[in-house]
């Protein structure tokens, strides 16, 4: 093995300085993970636990050592109990960067599951329906969902398995409606579920004028690869979130381009737009011939 260079008694190389980059990036994503929640506190609890043992066993204090011994072989287990929502969100991540999916990986081979998805989606019932909850002060709670049906969540609430349509949204987030009172999935253009309980953010630096619904759903954004939309009932503030963060106070336009960017990617959107022009241009040229023959 070539040795770059020696610190002392320790030969280091290239190998060694790969194997350094790897833990910090490991222990990086773990500090991400961990940031503004409880779990760092139990991390320093946990980390000080043991270095107190390294202490003891280097005293020789051999009762002690032996009582934190016992504490110390258990530790994977109580990690895995003890960090299991910080764990599932890293494979989540992990699975999430290597989703073949997304359209930067095996572009041509999926492209034919990208077209079909497309004629599958319509979303102007949602961006109509969103703009009727939001001038009603209606509060709504919606998942996108591009690649996973979300089964789990879906089961908390309703089944529903129906076509989306704006009197359907409508109907479901209307406050006298039994429905109303939690999130609907939508998977593939259809409403899977309604009524659906999402885990709540745990990240202690959110501002505290964020309610119930908008901590819902940047805590689904943070723990799945969803786009959650939202309307403020108090407001009336159309917002989304996506892998953690979530944007304010956005237009009906914005709402239809960023739901587009996220299910069919930018270049669906451009396409889209090209076509609604096309159609218009031809909307106004048969109303102008029609007037045309009418005079």
């Amino acid at each position: 093995m070539i040795f770059i260079f020696n610190i002392g008694f320790l030969n280091v190389s290239w190998v060694d300085l790969v194997d350094i980059f790897l833990v910090s990036l490991f222990l990086y994503q773990i500090y991400k993970l961990m940031k503004g929640s409880v779990a760092v506190n139990i991390f320093l609890g946990v980390l000080a636990l043991y270095l107190g043992y390294l202490i003891v066993r280097a005293a020789q204090m051999e009762l002690l050592a032996l009582i934190l011994g016992q504490f110390m072989g258990v530790g994977v287990l109580a990690a895995i109990i003890l960090f299991q929502p910080e764990i599932r969100k890293f494979l989540l991540l992990v699975g999430r960067t290597t989703d073949l999916n997304k359209d930067s990986i095996f572009t041509n081979v999926l492209r034919w599951k990208r077209k079909e998805q497309e004629r599958a989606y319509n979303i102007t019932p949602v961006v109509e329906a969103a703009r009727a909850l939001s001038g009603t002060n209606t509060g709504a709670l919606i998942v996108f969902s591009r690649d996973s049906q979300l089964k789990f969540f879906a089961e908390s609430g309703d089944i529903i398995d129906a076509e989306v349509s704006k009197r359907l949204l409508l109907s479901i987030f209307d406050k006298h409606s039994p429905l109303h009172d939690g999130a609907v999935i939508i998977h593939k253009g259809r409403i899977k579920a309604a009524r659906c309980v999402l885990p709540v953010s745990e990240n202690d630096e959110l501002p505290a004028q964020y309610g119930l619904r908008h901590r819902a759903a940047i805590g689904m954004s943070e723990e799945t690869n969803t786009l959650v939309f939202v309307i403020s009932e108090e407001t009336g503030q159309m917002s989304l979130a996506i892998d953690g963060r979530i944007d304010h106070n956005l237009t009906p336009l914005e709402i239809r381009q960023r739901i587009n960017d996220y299910l069919f990617g930018k270049e669906s959107r451009q396409r889209e737009q090209v076509e609604e022009s096309a159609a218009g241009q031809e909307q106004k040229s048969r109303e102008v011939s029609e007037a045309g023959a009418a005079v």
